[in-house]
């Protein structure tokens, strides 16, 4: 048997997603260690959030291979897979119920969960993503972008997961919020030995915070890289080079020679 470390958290093998005559994914398979965080990177429409979103459970509408924690997943999901797997989306303001306040949105969790010890999770959750007490009764509408994604972590830590999927979870951010928020999940992942697969159309913020990468065009994954690699600019595919070009801002002369790949 594999030791533990070596165990995937995450297995993936020919996962397709149709929504009508659409097909939107189309036989990605990848595999993530337990404690790695797992880049999916592409342009809008490539697929990419609808794979997380099958991997959360928000989309049933799926066929192939998806295994979480050594357990087959089904279109049907048990409550303790919830608890086992969080998931952290791009608005942070459309996430959180306007007339719910933080308090009452981070103790739902629990008691869905049936999980106790409600006022001292709640305060040390606040305390790891950098909120104070006296957040704990605002409402979203009182708090900046940068706030409100935080409580949107803290929601998900709450119930201790193992896996957190995180769609596009700073880029609805001010810039000058974004590596902050970007270093926070970070650091949270190091402390708690958590596994992360990132969605983002943004190399710099893959690059950042991930190890391995697939990247996704026209639902399919054309390539999957270290982000060693990426950083040494040495992409195997012309469609993976085409987006560290673009990631590096605009170049009159690049952007002529680039190509369609749908």
């Amino acid at each position: 048997m594999r030791a533990a470390a070596e165990m995937s958290a995450i297995h993936v093998a020919g996962l397709d997603v149709r929504f009508g005559d659409n097909h939107a994914v189309r036989d990605v398979s990848f595999a993530v260690k337990q404690g790695d965080s797992f880049g999916i990177v592409g342009e809008s429409g490539s697929g990419k959030s609808t794979v997380l979103r099958a991997l959360a459970g928000l989309n049933p509408d799926w066929t192939g291979d998806m295994q979480i924690l050594g357990a087959k997943l089904t279109r049907r999901r048990e409550r303790g897979f919830f608890a086992a797997v969080q998931m952290v989306f791009q608005d942070p303001f459309g996430s959180l119920h306007p007339r719910h306040t933080v308090d009452r949105a981070l103790a739902e969790p629990l008691a869905i969960h049936g999980i106790g010890d409600a006022e001292a999770r709640i305060d040390r959750v606040l305390a790891e993503v950098q909120l104070g007490p006296s957040f704990r009764f605002r409402y979203p509408h009182q708090l900046s972008g940068g706030q409100r994604q935080r409580v949107a972590i803290a929601r998900a830590l709450i119930v201790e997961p193992k896996i957190l999927l995180l769609d596009e979870p700073t880029s609805a951010l001010d810039v000058s919020i974004q590596a902050e928020v970007l270093n926070l999940l970070a650091d949270l992942r190091v402390r708690r030995g958590l596994t992360f697969v990132l969605v983002s159309h943004n190399l710099a913020v893959v690059n950042h915070m991930c190890e391995r990468m697939a990247v996704m065009n026209a639902g399919r994954i054309v390539e999957e890289l270290t982000t060693e690699s990426l950083r040494a600019g040495t992409p195997r595919e012309a469609y993976t080079r085409q987006l560290l070009l673009a990631s590096r801002g605009y170049d009159r002369a690049a952007a002529a020679q680039f190509q369609s790949f749908d």
